[in-house]
């Protein structure tokens, strides 16, 4: 009975966050007014728009290099290639494919470049991740302002600013809906992006392939003990970079597979909140910056997108205002993060705590049994 009600407590506390902001949703929907159907529609859009974007983060994880921030660098590489696709007049999903043709040489440069930094900030990877995404986002916007359509020719003058280059602050993209109208059903009201949950399914099937490959067997050691891995022959540095440059590729298809679903890209600040985002869907989900899988993914892009959807209107109808609902939506969204990292710290010394209960409560049970 002891070792059940020890095993029932583990997983209350490593599932601490998914059940808390279970709870605010479970109030916040009766609060809301919306309908099982808008919520229905409103979700099935939101996870083909961001699964796959979310999914993206697992590889560094089971690296050991925590949440990569640094997701950003893909996200700017995949609008690269929507900009280019967009002047070239290539439309539909066909569109979409060439975009992402386009931007993976310049994703894989830019993975390779930021793994090669993580690599000299060992232990520090989440920070100068993120302070390495304001630092190429300075290159990407000097990039798009400067050197397209003076040094780098765009064909296109809607593309332009009025000066003659740059390109301008919001495009129209010709690629919208391209992949999530491949295949489209619809149930009960609802639309369903078949084509873009294939592509999901794609990807979730290359990380559990991946995670048996001798490559994905050597991250996960790396992940577990860098000066262990290294001991037993594996290129620790090589290994970590390769994560590092896969998550990168795979952010600039995300990119692209949730700004075909949006129609719009927003140019210079449309990566800004990318990877904070997907962060915090995956911590909701009872990731850890150490530990993340596949049911975390989808079950924290689940939870926090459909947080996201309610908790405006949820204020709005409690305070009145709907400003106030909007200001209570950004602070929830953005202490998601910080919540979700307090609360690892917190379970992580209470696994430590349980774990050595847990071994103690075994062996006077098999003492026990032995006596007997």
């Amino acid at each position: 009975m002891k070792l059940d009600n020890m095993k029932l407590k583990k997983f209350l506390t490593g599932s601490a966050v998914p059940l808390l902001f279970l709870i605010i949703i479970i109030v916040a929907i009766p609060l809301s007014g919306y309908t099982g159907t808008f919520l229905a529609r409103e979700i099935v859009t939101r996870l083909g728009r961001n699964l796959f974007f979310v999914l993206a983060l697992l590889l560094p994880i089971m690296a050991g290099m925590g949440i990569n921030f640094g997701m950003v660098l893909g996200a700017m590489a995949g609008q690269i290639g929507l900009v280019f696709i967009t002047d070239w007049g290539v439309t539909g999903a066909t569109g979409l494919f060439l975009a992402m043709l386009v931007s993976t040489p310049i994703a894989t440069a830019l993975g390779y470049f930021g793994g090669a930094v993580l690599n000299r900030a060992k232990g520090r990877e989440m920070i100068t991740s993120m302070m390495l995404g304001f630092f190429v986002t300075g290159i990407y916007q000097f990039f798009l302002l400067y050197l397209c359509g003076s040094i780098i020719p765009v064909k296109s003058a809607t593309l332009l600013l009025s000066k003659g280059y740059g390109i301008r602050n919001a495009i129209n993209l010709d690629v919208a809906g391209g992949f999530d109208k491949l295949i489209l059903w619809k149930v009960g009201g609802v639309a369903i992006p078949i084509g873009t949950f294939i592509i999901i399914a794609v990807i979730c099937a290359f990380t559990v392939w991946f995670r048996k490959t001798k490559l994905g067997q050597d991250m996960r050691a790396v992940g577990q003990d860098m000066v262990v891995a290294d001991a037993a022959g594996i290129k620790v540095e090589k290994t970590r970079m390769l994560s590092i440059i896969i998550s990168t590729v795979l952010a600039c298809y995300g990119q692209i597979i949730y700004l075909q679903n949006i129609g719009t890209l927003n140019t210079y600040n449309g990566a800004d909140q990318a990877a904070l985002f997907a962060a915090a869907a995956l911590l909701v989900g009872g990731a850890t910056v150490t530990k993340a899988s596949i049911p975390n993914a989808i079950i924290g892009t689940t939870l926090f997108h459909l947080m996201f959807i309610v908790m405006p209107k949820a204020g709005a109808n409690i305070t009145g205002s709907a400003m106030l609902g909007e200001y209570l939506r950004m602070f929830v969204s953005y202490g998601v993060v910080t919540t979700a990292l307090v609360l690892h710290a917190w379970k992580r010394q209470k696994d430590k705590d349980m774990d050595r209960a847990f071994i103690k409560a075994e062996a006077n049970a098999a003492r026990a049994a032995k006596a007997k």
